[in-house]
C-alpha cells in the first residue's frame, strides 16, 4: 500500500509503502476490543472501598438475649441489616489488571493500524518540525491539511513544534515507542512521521 509522504506547508515530496502486514490486514474489532478492554482495566485505580463489619465503629456485642425477646435473633449493630451497619460484599481495594498475551497485543496494534489505513485515516509527514513556536501558524497549516482531532507520532519530538503544539486542544503527540490501541481508536487522524513510520515496522514487522 503505498501514500504520499507531506510536508506540513501541505505538499507532497514522495510517495512511501506501508507494509501489508502491518497496515493491510483486515480489521477485527474483537482484538482491538481485548486490547482497550486490557489497557483501560490496568489504568483503573481500584481504590474503592467500604467499611467491612470489622471497621464499622460499634459494639460488637449482641443486641439482645438469643432467646425470650420476643423479637428475631440479631448479631452486633455492624451488621448489614441495621442502619449505619456495614455493606454486604462490599467493593475493597484492589487491581483491575489482567494479563494480555504479547502476541494478542501486538496483534491488536496491527489491526489498530490496519482499521486507520482502511478508512483512509493516516496522514504521513516528512517531518514534525517548527522554525519558531506559533501555536497559530500550526493550527493553520494542520487546518488546510483537513486535520482537527488528530494522533501525531513521531521518533522524538522537535522542541519548537512540540510548544507549539501543546495548546491546541483536539491535538496529542506520542513518541512511537508508546503507540497503543486505544490513543489509535479514539483519533480521527493518524499522523506518523517517516521517522515514527520506520519505528513503527521495526517494532511490528
Amino acid at each position: 500500500m503505498k501514500t504520499k509522504v507531506l510536508t506540513l506547508d501541505n505538499t507532497s515530496t514522495s510517495e512511501v509503502e506501508l507494509n501489508d502486514a502491518i497496515f493491510g490486514l483486515e480489521p477485527r474489532a474483537d482484538l482491538i476490543q481485548r486490547v482497550v478492554v486490557w489497557q483501560l482495566a490496568k489504568r483503573r485505580g481500584g481504590n474503592h472501598k467500604t467499611l467491612t463489619r470489622a471497621e464499622i465503629n460499634r459494639t460488637k456485642h449482641r443486641v439482645g438475649n438469643q432467646k425470650g425477646g420476643g423479637v428475631a435473633r440479631h448479631g452486633p449493630r455492624s451488621a448489614p441489616l441495621f442502619v449505619g451497619g456495614a455493606k454486604a460484599m462490599g467493593p475493597v481495594v484492589h487491581s483491575h489488571e489482567f494479563d494480555l498475551p504479547k502476541k494478542v497485543k501486538a496483534l491488536g496494534l496491527r489491526h489498530a493500524l490496519s482499521s486507520k489505513a482502511k478508512s483512509g485515516s493516516i496522514v504521513v509527514l516528512d517531518e514534525a518540525k517548527a522554525k519558531a513556536i506559533k501555536t497559530k501558524d500550526l493550527a493553520n497549516r494542520f487546518g488546510k491539511m483537513g486535520i482537527q482531532r488528530a494522533l501525531i507520532v513521531d521518533g522524538e519530538f522537535d522542541k519548537n513544534f512540540q510548544m507549539s503544539a501543546r495548546n491546541l486542544a483536539k491535538l496529542s503527540l506520542l513518541p512511537a515507542k508508546g503507540l497503543n490501541v486505544y490513543d489509535i481508536m479514539r483519533s480521527d487522524k493518524l499522523v506518523l512521521t517517516t521517522a515514527a513510520l520506520k519505528m513503527i515496522e521495526e517494532r511490528l514487522a
